[in-house]
């Protein structure tokens, strides 16, 4: 059949429970793919189809540094995630955004502005809160750590929106409780 595409190998899957709710992990052999507050397995599964063209295959074992990762920075025991991401299902523009938004340090924020003018595109700041808005890795790649050039929070798709964002902020202590 031409122009068929060939399927992607699985990602690999696993759920884990934090203090914003459970969070559900794939990982491919290239690295952590996404993390996701979806409703179940089920709708994770049929989110990493839709997205990445990757069917899903449960093994705690191979998302085990994701989810210990995840936990020590919830315990406050960690603030830089040393894991591999696997770039290939973001277009080039969004992966310039992400990659810029992993150097916004631990308790630290930056403006959509700021990282527009960060990568080169200073007139692009909405199309930098339009990347981070689709950020498929949320919390590992910080874009919590992203507000507005008035200094305020605006949006976060992940968990409870908003509050889930100040929650992050708060624990950095970007921001005081």
């Amino acid at each position: 059949m031409r122009g068929a595409r060939r399927p992607l190998p699985p990602a690999f899957i696993e759920k884990v429970q934090t203090p914003v709710g459970t969070l559900w992990i794939a990982t491919t052999e290239q690295g952590v793919l996404a993390v996701d507050w979806a409703e179940s397995e089920a709708a994770f599964c049929a989110y990493l189809r839709r997205r990445f063209r990757r069917a899903c295959l449960e093994d705690a074992s191979k998302v085990a540094a994701v989810a210990r990762q995840l936990q020590e920075y919830f315990n406050r025991e960690r603030r830089h995630f040393e894991l591999p991401i696997d770039w290939s299902g973001l277009r080039p523009f969004q992966r310039e955004v992400l990659q810029a938004t992993l150097t916004i340090p631990y308790g630290a924020t930056r403006t959509y502005l700021d990282l527009a003018r960060q990568i080169g595109r200073p007139q692009a700041a909405r199309a930098v809160g339009r990347a981070e808005a689709s950020n498929p890795i949320p919390i590992i790649i910080p874009c919590h750590r992203v507000i507005g050039s008035d200094g305020k929070m605006h949006g976060y798709g992940g968990g409870e929106g908003i509050k889930t964002k100040v929650f992050l902020l708060e624990l950095e202590g970007a921001i005081l409780p």
